[in-house]
């Protein structure tokens, strides 16, 4: 496993387990309690995924049973756009708190860059500097609107989570990012299964040179560009074959055939839709 270092100085794991869409109480839990026994210690939920109860147990758990220390791991959690603004943010982190059981959060996100970000960011830059947070970022910010708030904040963002993966590389985010010493993260690091990734003739041209798979490659793609990567399964074999990236790497000219793959857009979700906007801001997590 490699770290990441935020720029308030606390260390990252680069790799992660996410659990969106992974509602079942129980199978959340244990899904959590295998990927750690498999060694992720990065653990990615949020407050509209309707599981942070089931990751804190099974983090409870985990801890409880000897498996890992508490500063070992590293959890992470995301206000929904219904918790922004000053006095939401802080309702918002609290159920957060709540849900999951725990003495602190490592990383905080605000979910979307819809509805009053920055009264929500001066909340968390509050419980921040409180320590409640060990670090505070942002998630689905476009460079645009990621350069306008970085701008503008007090606190820059530690991290901002988007959609990346071979086929929507988002260069010019990463460069952004860099500029303002934010860490990218990688929801999608699969792209969902979409474009035939676990098949694809390159990514399994590739893989056959290392012994590792088309989502292997993939995934050791997103690590070797400094982006930190959340996949996620709840099948404990997949969970360990997507944390086997860490005994090869991948040359130039591997790294130039993956970005050959890049269509410059997503097919998974497009922000830019009023639609889609839309949709968002009427949702609102239990």
């Amino acid at each position: 496993m490699e770290y990441t270092t935020l720029h308030n100085g606390i260390k990252m794991p680069l790799e992660g387990f996410g659990v969106f869409q992974v509602p079942d109480p129980a199978v959340c839990k244990q899904a959590v309690l295998d990927a750690i026994k498999s060694g992720y210690r990065l653990i990615d939920t949020a407050a509209i995924y309707m599981n942070e109860e089931a990751v804190g147990a099974a983090v409870r758990e985990a801890i409880e049973t000897g498996l890992v220390k508490r500063e070992e791991l590293f959890i992470t959690t995301k206000l929904w756009v219904s918790d922004f603004g000053e006095a939401e943010a802080k309702h918002g982190f609290e159920r957060c708190f709540k849900k999951l059981g725990l003495d602190y959060i490592d990383l905080l996100l605000l979910h979307q860059p819809y509805g009053d970000v920055y009264g929500a960011w001066r909340t968390m830059t509050e419980l921040y500097k409180a320590g409640k947070i060990r670090a505070i970022g942002v998630s689905n910010f476009n460079p645009a609107k990621f350069t306008e708030f970085a701008t503008l904040v007090e606190v820059k963002p530690m991290v901002n989570q988007i959609e990346l993966h071979p086929f929507f590389a988002q260069d010019d985010a990463l460069k952004i990012m860099k500029e303002y010493g934010c860490v990218p993260q990688a929801w999608g690091p699969l792209a969902e299964g979409k474009h035939g990734i676990f098949t694809h003739p390159v990514l399994s041209e590739i893989g056959s040179r290392y012994g590792k798979t088309a989502a292997q490659v993939a995934l050791k793609w997103n690590a070797q560009r400094g982006v930190s990567i959340l996949p996620k399964s709840v099948h404990r074999e997949r969970m360990e074959q997507n944390f086997d990236i860490w005994d090869f790497k991948l040359t130039d000219a591997d790294m130039a055939k993956i970005n050959s793959l890049d269509l410059g857009h997503s097919e998974i979700i497009d922000h830019n839709n009023p639609e889609v906007v839309k949709y968002i801001l009427s949702g609102k997590p239990e």
